[in-house]
Order: C-alpha cells, then sequence, then structure tokens
C-alpha cells in the first residue's frame, strides 16, 4: 500500500565533517529526536515517506547517510558495524544531545539495537523495521553449498582484478530494479525514483571499494547477543513478505513481546524488507502510537 509521493526535494541536505569526511544529514521538525538510520545501500532518500510524517506530529527527525553510502564520503576504510556506531554516538554528540529514539531498517536496525544496548545513555528507545541478524551472513547460517558460493563471491568482490566488474553488473539499473522486485512485497513501490536514488550513489568513486568492504566485513553482535543488554523498550516492525530477513527470524522478537519483556511487535502485511517504504501510512501510524505510549 503505497501513500502520495514525498519527493526527495523535501529533504533539505545538509553535511556534517566526521573525522575528515562528508556526512550528508536532514534533520525536519521539533520535539523529541528521532534518528533514522537507513539499510545496506540505501540513503536519507529511503526515509522520504517517514521523515515528515514523524515531524509534523511533534518530533524532531534526523536522518544521516552512513559512511561509504548516499552522499556520504566513501573513503577506502575498513567498515564495520563498530565504525558506524562510532559515528553514530558522535554525530549524536554534535547535533542532537537529548535521549533519542533510534529508527532503523535491515543494517540499520541492528545499528539501532547496537546502540540501546551499548550506549545506553543516548537512548531513549528503538524501532527495528526487518532487523538484520549481522553485517553479513555468520557462516554457520548458511548451508554448506550456500558456505561456498558466499566465500567465492566474497573473495572475487575484494580482488582487485574481478572486484570492479563484478560491482559493475550488480549495479545495473535492471538489476537493482530486479532486486527490489524480489524484496518488495509491493511491486508499485518500486520507483524509477528509488531505483536511481540507489543507483547514483554507486557512480562515485570509491563505491567499489565501500561495496567489497562491506561484503567481506565480520557480522558483528548479533541480536541474540545484544538484546540481554538493552535498556529501554523497542517497537520491532516486520514485513511478513520478507525474503531477505524472513519473519520467521523475528521469534526472538515475539517471545519477548508475549513476555511483556519491553518488545513490542507488529507484522506488516503483505510487506517485504522494507515496509516503511512499501505500507509507509501503517509504518508511521504504529510508530506514533508507540512514541505516544513511550513518552
Amino acid at each position: 500500500m503505497t501513500q502520495a509521493v514525498t519527493p526527495l526535494s523535501a529533504l533539505t541536505p545538509l553535511d556534517w565533517t566526521w573525522r575528515d569526511q562528508q556526512i550528508r544529514y536532514t534533520v525536519q521538525g521539533k520535539g523529541q529526536p528521532l534518528l533514522l538510520i537507513h539499510g545496506f545501500g540505501a540513503s536519507i532518500g529511503h526515509w522520504k515517506h517517514n521523515i515528515p510524517a514523524l515531524a509534523a506530529q511533534g518530533y524532531q527527525v534526523f536522518a544521516l547517510d552512513l559512511l561509504g553510502f548516499g552522499a556520504s564520503a566513501k573513503p577506502a576504510w575498513d567498515y564495520s558495524l563498530d565504525l558506524w556506531q562510532d559515528l553514530l554516538r558522535d554525530f549524536w554528540q554534535a547535533k542532537i544531545q537529548q535521549p533519542t529514539v533510534f529508527v532503523g531498517n535491515s543494517i540499520g536496525g541492528l545499528l539501532s539495537l547496537a546502540m540501546l544496548a551499548n550506549y545506553p545513555d543516548l537512548c531513549a528507545g528503538g524501532v527495528l523495521i526487518n532487523c538484520a541478524g549481522g553485517l553479513n551472513h555468520r557462516p554457520d547460517e548458511l548451508a554448506l553449498p550456500l558456505r561456498v558460493v558466499m566465500g567465492t563471491f566474497a573473495k572475487l568482490v575484494s580482488s582487485r582484478l574481478t572486484g570492479p566488474f563484478i560491482f559493475n553488473q550488480v549495479r545495473q539499473k535492471s538489476r537493482i530494479k530486479n532486486t527490489l522486485y524480489q524484496v518488495y512485497g509491493d511491486r508499485q513501490a518500486v520507483t524509477d525514483e528509488l531505483v536511481e536514488m540507489l543507483y547514483e550513489p554507486s557512480c562515485d568513486p570509491g563505491a567499489q571499494q565501500v561495496f567489497a568492504s562491506v561484503i567481506t566485513a565480520p557480522p558483528g553482535d548479533s541480536p541474540t547477543e545484544l538484546l540481554p543488554k538493552r535498556q529501554h523498550s523497542l517497537l520491532v516492525l516486520w514485513g511478513d513478505r520478507d525474503p531477505w530477513t524472513p519473519i520467521k527470524g523475528s521469534q526472538i522478537y515475539q517471545d519477548l513481546a508475549a513476555q511483556n519483556a519491553g518488545v513490542e511487535f507488529h507484522p506488516i502485511p503483505g510487506a517485504g524488507h522494507c515496509p516503511h517504504d512499501e505500507n509507509p501510512s501503517l509504518v508511521n501510524s504504529l510508530i506514533l502510537d508507540w512514541l505516544q505510549r513511550l513518552g
């Protein structure tokens, strides 16, 4: 279920320097701060249906492009969940300085959970949308044939000889659209603007090295390791047609919700991996209702 189109031009681009690197961010509204964190390959624009709607209801909504993605710099660094947590911590210190609700999709969801676990003083709560289980799959999570395939792919991607060729194949607009068709439950949400939003940063210098670094990075702490450390309430939303992080993997959150352990869980019917973009009206409503009770 899509809603009226919110143009990307409605999001004012701002820049902040972190470790001598440019970070793109945006902010709207006043009130309780929220920080929105995108998933792999995405950017601020992926929240275009959410930022204005949340800001209009009395919240100060921040969103940023993680280092290596979107309009942020793409240095040849070793990318990891720890690096991005450092970025989020320093961004909070520079721009927010109030207890914040961290909202994330996919890898952004895992980063939000990590912030709650590792930096509780910065946090007021968390919203996880189809939360990833790791930056990459752990070898023991894959069946043997797929483990070999993924291991070979990682080696080819990181090779100076084959990496650029593979990256150029992966980032073709037609392949991006086909991938989105696979992971979005609502194909009408796969617009030309969405494809362009994902394609354009892939043309930046350094984008291929970022891709290779992320693909070969360690998975980081798992939700199972992070959840016992959190001190704040969680809202967990999950598209029930997600093939990347299937809803069966959300059982740990459903169990905590059933135990009234500070977790609220809602499936998003018919949505895939990005329900905030596929059914923003429902997702925004659930977030706002939860925030009101949290406050």
